[in-house]
């Protein structure tokens, strides 16, 4: 018996030993990809024409979650690039839109900025932004608390917001672009204000500006072969193109510069600075390019620690924004993006190697189709604009209370309220009248008082998507829901985004490399789900204030 007893003990002291030194393991680079508007259905609308490197790549060879949705209202890209990194919603992380008014102060708050730090190689203007308004970690902070500080983060964008708010309080580094010198900044916020000058920014980043990418990629027309075919299939040499023959729709804007909204798209013409370069698909390449000189200047993926790549394609939102999704200009900048991707991906194989970075792909937003294209096929649709709509409230209210200047705003379908010039008795009028009135107007759905969301009669998932978005400090009290189709816009082309609906909600996300087995699920999964699972995925605690939950398809492999 004693003989029997020693053995179990020498047997435990060997399960523990192994134990205590097993290692965690965990991928040499994490790429987070963020593509601006990118509406679920391109990875199929487009399918057939893309290349095997990018999209199909990613879907094929990695783990496909179909059924992805934003969990909250306003559906833009402040808060969808807020959640995705912290897994919460604006009513934890405080992105409550691209702008909102602070309730306490009245004053118009734009979601990065910040007025206590610096320009650094850009616009002073342009460089006053920091991550300061964002209430919650990312990913990448909870991950640099894990390693003390050793792992690095850096982020890209055009857009300020798409940089900032990924990268988190603690990065190594955001940087955007500045339209006025066509080359990535950032301010003294990432360096505790010891960076003055441009000639301190990192050596790899000073020699890629020096480069004059911007330059070059402003030059080229965007164009394709056999432009002139009329045809319903149109054929640039290497694809048939799916969409309709652009012959300058009345349902398609220009850009800036232009006044056609057909192809070829020229240059520069009239344009100040390097404003054109984000509706252009050099404005995809060009960040493509800084973060492959990151990865080679900061040797991301080398140190024995795991560092973070974060990617914010903005160039598809300003093109979405112009021509709509039923363009050619479109559907052509994804076949563009999708080259851009595999010559990426190729990248990453030779710099860290297969098998040794993760990588998501994901959307902030999707985007409605045009509301006069769905009136021509017969479908239920409208656009109002917040103006004109907010000029015809103001008047109601006054006429009604006889107190002029009661309604401070209406933005992002939500009203507030200039609480100065009301009573507390009178603010509860002015909310009912307000809501009379809206559900009077047509294309509105609802008309709620979120103070008094107890004692709303609204659908799910739509209820709880207003609760997670409403801020108190940042958000109106009155939120507008309008019926399927319709959505605010002062342009009569294009499209635009914000509210429940799944053409603004339902987004892609892929996951491909270390650790993602390949498959798909059709199972309901929130936006505030990814950071959780990448969380997962490197064994570090979630961000501080994140409400999602492991994809555990992808962990329980």
């Amino acid at each position: 018996m004693k003989h029997t007893t020693l053995i179990v003990v020498f047997l435990l002291s060997i399960f523990t030993v192994s134990a205590q030194h097993k290692e965690v393991k965990r991928p040499k680079l994490v790429v987070g990809i963020v593509v601006d508007q990118m509406r679920w259905d391109y990875l199929y609308k487009f399918y057939n024409n893309y290349g095997e490197g990018g999209f199909k790549r990613l879907i094929n060879q990695g783990y496909n979650c179909q059924n992805t949705f934003i969990n909250y209202l306003p559906s833009y890209t402040g808060p969808g690039h807020a959640c995705i990194y912290t897994g919460s919603v604006p009513a934890i992380h405080g992105i409550a839109s691209n702008d909102w008014i602070d309730n306490n102060t009245g004053k118009t708050v734009y979601c990065v900025e910040d007025k206590t730090v610096q320009a650094v190689g850009g616009s002073s203007k342009a460089g006053q932004m920091s991550p300061r308004n964002l209430l919650a970690t990312t990913v990448g902070d909870e991950l640099k608390l894990s390693d003390w500080d050793n792992s690095r983060v850096y982020s890209f964008s055009i857009k300020d917001r798409g940089a900032i708010l990924p990268a988190g309080h603690s990065a190594n580094g955001a940087f955007w672009f500045d339209d006025s010198t066509g080359s990535f900044m950032t301010s003294t916020y990432y360096s505790d204000g010891k960076i003055k000058i441009p000639e301190e920014f990192p050596l790899w980043l000073t020699d890629f500006n020096n480069k004059r990418w911007a330059d070059s990629l402003i030059k080229i027309r965007w164009d394709f072969d056999n432009a002139n075919e009329k045809a319903w299939l149109h054929s640039n040499g290497k694809r048939w193109y799916l969409l309709r023959d652009n012959e300058d729709p009345v349902t398609e804007g220009t850009l800036p510069g232009e006044i056609k909204a057909s192809f070829p798209h020229n240059t520069m013409q009239d344009t100040k600075g390097y404003n054109k370069l984000r509706y252009l698909p050099g404005g995809n390449t060009i960040v493509f390019k800084a973060a492959k000189a990151c990865v080679r200047g900061e040797y991301l993926g080398t140190t024995g620690y795991t560092d973070m790549l974060c990617i914010s394609l903005s160039t598809t939102d300003y093109v979405g924004h112009t021509f709509g999704p039923d363009s050619r200009e479109i559907e052509d900048m994804y076949y563009r993006l999708d080259e851009e991707l595999a010559s990426f991906l190729k990248f990453l194989d030779r710099q860290i190697g297969g098998g040794n970075y993760t990588i998501f792909l994901t959307a902030d937003h999707g985007a409605a189709h045009n509301s006069l294209e769905l009136k021509y096929t017969g479908i239920p649709a409208g656009n109002k604009s917040e103006k004109e709509a907010f000029k015809e409230l103001t008047a109601y209210i006054k006429k009604a209370t006889g107190k002029d200047s009661v309604i401070k705003a209406l933005a992002d379908y939500q009203v507030y309220l200039n609480e100065n010039k009301i009573t507390p008795i009178e603010r509860e009028t002015v909310k009912k009248l307000i809501v009379d009135w809206f559900y009077k107007q047509e294309g509105v759905a609802y008309a709620i008082d979120m103070e008094n969301m107890q004692n709303e009669n609204i659908p799910e998932p739509i209820k709880t998507m207003i609760v997670n978005g409403y801020n108190k400090q940042r958000s109106g009290c009155i939120q507008i829901i309008l019926q399927p189709g319709w959505y605010s816009d002062s342009h009569k082309t294009g499209t635009t985004h914000g509210t429940w609906n799944p053409y603004d909600t339902h987004i892609p996300l892929l996951w491909y490399g270390w650790g993602i087995p390949h498959g798909e699920t059709y199972r309901h999964i929130n936006m505030t789900d990814i950071a959780a699972t990448l969380s997962a995925l490197l064994h570090i605690q979630m961000p501080n204030g994140c409400v999602g939950n492991v994809i555990t398809e992808i962990t329980d492999k």
